[in-house]
């Protein structure tokens, strides 16, 4: 049975820090592991295609080189992508596009275990998570649902709004603030309201941290990180694979199309005149 290695730093109030991919490819994952640098990798479902098929193969990929794993969800759906997710060996759950409490509850009660005296409803499907027919003891499968790390997008102005209800519903470990689908929500360009949106991230923050829940935010360098430290935040997510991958074509593409510019095309102007 594999360590839940986000619960095992919540559990130690010690920093994550985490990279984030869209492929689905286990070549990827396994070149994450082995910088040494990452906690967890997490799966941009959200935005990639992918099939069922895909997730354990990303989810050994990360136990092999000692990560653990996150997967962020659409919103419709999300119940059973979740459940395969869980079955599949992910050991955190990202959900997006929460508004209010009460959606949060439903998530939560999704992939929290059926018991007595709960209001799960998770059971004990057969599958990778727990052997597949050589089965773990059902105490075991209980603890290892109760160890998954849910982690809510607060994204939309109703639920910075629901901010602190939504931090004090149980079984809440973390939020993360989203400002793309915030401005989009309040009908703004994101370039316009950048202090507003400054100070919506920050209101985040510290109503999280006030209720003993972990912020986690989505930065692009290690340079970023400090502001973020400074109001108390331990958790970071450095890097998005596309966005990475879309600066280096966009700066180093203009570059050389414009050498190329200025070498070949004026030098064929210059011979036409």
């Amino acid at each position: 049975m594999k360590e839940n290695k986000l619960r095992f730093h919540l559990d130690n109030d010690l920093p994550l820090v985490s990279t984030r991919l869209w492929s689905t490819n286990a070549f990827f994952w396994e070149a994450v592991g082995q910088t040494g640098k990452f906690d967890y990798v997490e799966f941009l479902a959200e935005y990639s295609p992918f099939d069922y098929t895909d997730l354990p193969n990303m989810v050994r990929a990360a136990e092999l080189n000692h990560m653990g794993s996150m997967i962020k969800l659409d919103f419709q759906g999300r119940g059973y992508a979740a459940q395969k997710a869980v079955q599949a060996g992910f050991q955190s759950i990202l959900f997006v596009d929460h508004t209010n409490p009460d959606q949060v509850r439903e998530s939560v009660r999704l992939v929290r275990p059926k018991m007595p005296e709960g209001t799960g409803e998770f059971g004990y499907p057969n599958g990778r998570y727990i052997g597949g027919q050589s089965h773990i003891p059902v105490q075991d499968h209980i603890k290892r649902l109760n160890d998954l790390v849910l982690c809510f997008m607060i994204e939309k102005e109703e639920a910075v709004n629901h901010i602190d209800e939504i931090c004090s519903v149980p079984g809440v470990d973390m939020i993360q603030f989203g400002p793309n689908d915030y401005c989009m929500s309040r009908g703004w360009n994101r370039a316009d309201h950048a202090g507003e949106v400054r100070a919506a991230e920050r209101k985040c923050i510290e109503t999280a941290l006030a209720h003993g829940v972990r912020p986690r935010c989505e930065i692009h360098s290690a340079k970023e990180a400090e502001y973020y430290a400074e109001l108390g935040v331990k958790d970071f997510a450095l890097g998005d694979q596309l966005a990475v991958l879309k600066a280096y074509w966009n700066n180093e593409g203009t570059e050389i199309r414009g050498m190329i510019s200025d070498r070949y095309m004026g030098r064929e102007r210059n011979s036409d005149q």
